[in-house]
């Protein structure tokens, strides 16, 4: 799993490549937990390249979410696969993201 973080224009990016399961979800910590930080402004999770998410990585996902809201930014989850919208479906995560 990689991460790769874009900053501009007011928007922080994050580009998520690779499979977002429990052991990713651990590695990629340290990055997403720099992200809630930054999540006063506007910040966009790219998932054209998310091949998988688990419940680990959902919960990363809710947690930006909250942060967000605790500082009045917004999270904006771009580019979605079929599959990884499907996932986002079942849980309900469709009506707590913008996506696009």
């Amino acid at each position: 799993m990689e991460v790769k973080i874009e900053k501009g224009n007011g928007e922080v990016t994050a580009y998520l490549i690779g499979r977002l399961d429990t052991p990713a979800s651990q590695e990629i910590a340290p990055t997403m937990n720099a992200l809630a930080e930054d999540a006063s402004g506007t910040v966009i999770l790219d998932c054209t390249d998310l091949s998988y998410i688990s419940s680990s990585g959902l919960r990363i996902f809710i947690t930006l979410r909250k942060a967000a809201a605790e500082k009045g930014g917004r999270i904006i989850v771009r580019n979605i696969t079929h599959e990884i919208r499907s996932v986002f479906m079942m849980t309900g995560f469709l009506n707590l993201f913008e996506i696009q």
